[in-house]
């Protein structure tokens, strides 16, 4: 009824005075924060919790105000490495507050840091093993970066002040060393950056036969940014990474699963310049200390023929009369060897060369005799053999149009018939 209404704030009193009963007051709870903004020294939050599927279950506000924000964000810091900041997991002391006008809110009181960093571990080593008992974990830690590492391939933001220290460093190296790099910009903190980040390597994934390796870079700042490195997805496409990749992301102290999978990991991105400059100069270095050995052994070797060369001169006038010396000796021994053969060894030798011309005389005759005789054998033989011969001994040659006829069959009656004898010809004529 109207007369039994009562007014909005004494509602909201009647709320805040059970909400303020000892079972909401100094309780510790763990959430997830969401939306966290400081602001005039007091931090204002969402304070959320999530079931496994991802869904929200329970949404709050909650604050902190500035005298306890001030300890508490440092002591967080301190024991985490981490700033207060949205995505954490939480485990706060809270008492709910009911205000007439900002509504129901949890007030934080006190922070346990082990929870949080527990939380961060945990996450971070379940993707760890997971990569692990994938196989792809240290993929891109077995790569090898070539001797000489020139054109390279950065992630980077552009106009980002770590970028800037990674470029100046790298080109600006006392040896003057030459490099080529190309900026693939991608968004480095937040939660677009693990997307922006593998977009970026598939770009380089294209085009990996124009680059050497690659290196992510990113500048200090809060730690909380680097949650966005803590990223299966990121994880995985750098461990897969078919070229080596150098990781500079934040501070010395700043350890994400990204440096478990990368290649090579480096405190900044002027500690990644330093190492690529390095790595030059021990090459160069070291072609350095190679020339000079080669140098040296050259000269050694040209003074070692130096020195051969004029002990040579000065042994060849001595060596040329030495050896004239020893021919001049060994020639005269052998006209003495040849005066004093014995004329009895001399004699026989010359009347058998006196005998070679009756030799070769005698040789000829009996030749010229033996190739007569048998010409008068092959010419007796013709004679024999001859048709003048057969027909001495009373054959007779019958020729029918001067061919010659072997038998009878061959002669037709009336054929006149030509018969030789040997001693003239006579003609017939075939009858039956």
């Amino acid at each position: 009824m109207p007369d039994q209404s009562i007014s909005l704030l004494e509602l909201t009193r009647r709320i805040a005075y059970l909400v303020q009963a000892p079972e909401t007051q100094n309780v510790w709870v763990t959430a997830e924060l969401q939306d966290v903004n400081a602001r005039g020294g007091h931090c204002y939050m969402e304070l959320l919790q999530k079931d496994e599927a991802g869904r929200q279950v329970a949404r709050i506000r909650g604050c902190c105000w500035a005298n306890i924000y001030g300890p508490l964000a440092r002591r967080f810091y301190q024991a985490t490495g981490q700033q207060f900041a949205s995505g954490l997991k939480v485990m706060l002391k809270v008492s709910a507050s009911m205000h007439p006008v900002f509504g129901l809110s949890l007030v934080v009181l006190e922070v346990n840091p082990e929870y949080t960093l527990g939380d961060l571990v945990r996450r971070r080593m379940e993707i760890i093993n997971r990569l692990q008992k994938e196989g792809v974990l240290e993929m891109n830690r077995q790569l090898q970066w070539p001797k000489v590492v020139q054109r390279i391939a950065v992630i980077s933001a552009k106009g980002a002040a770590g970028y800037g220290d990674f470029l100046n460093q790298l080109y600006h190296n006392p040896m003057r060393l030459r490099f080529h790099t190309e900026l693939f910009q991608a968004t480095m903190q937040g939660t677009s950056a693990p997307a922006s980040i593998i977009d970026a390597l598939s770009r380089i994934a294209d085009r990996q036969e124009e680059f050497d390796g690659v290196v992510i870079i990113r500048g200090g700042g809060a730690t909380s940014d680097l949650q966005a490195y803590e990223d299966y997805d990121l994880a995985v496409a750098v461990a897969q990474f078919p070229l080596p990749i150098a990781i500079g992301i934040g501070h010395e102290r700043d350890i994400t699963v990204l440096d478990w999978v990368a290649n090579t990991r480096l405190k900044t991105p002027t500690a990644v310049a330093e190492w690529l400059i390095s790595r030059n100069e021990n090459v160069l270095n070291a072609l350095g200390v190679a020339g000079n050995k080669i140098l040296q052994l050259v000269n050694d070797r040209l003074a070692g023929n130096k020195q051969q060369l004029a002990q040579a001169e000065a042994l060849l006038p001595v060596a040329a009369r030495g050896t004239l010396d020893r021919r001049n000796q060994r020639l005269r021994q052998a006209i003495a060897s040849l005066a004093g053969l014995p004329a009895a060894k001399i004699q026989p030798a010359l009347a058998r060369l006196d005998a070679f011309p009756q030799r070769i005389a005698d040789a000829i005759a009996a030749r010229i005799t033996f190739a007569r005789g048998q010409i008068n054998a092959q010419e007796h033989i013709l004679k024999v053999l001859s048709p003048a011969a057969t027909l001495a001994r009373g054959y007779s040659i019958t020729r029918i149009d001067g061919h010659a006829v072997s038998s009878v069959q061959a002669v037709p009656p009336g054929s006149i018939l030509e018969i030789t004898l040997s001693d003239g010809t006579i003609s017939a004529t075939s009858r039956k």
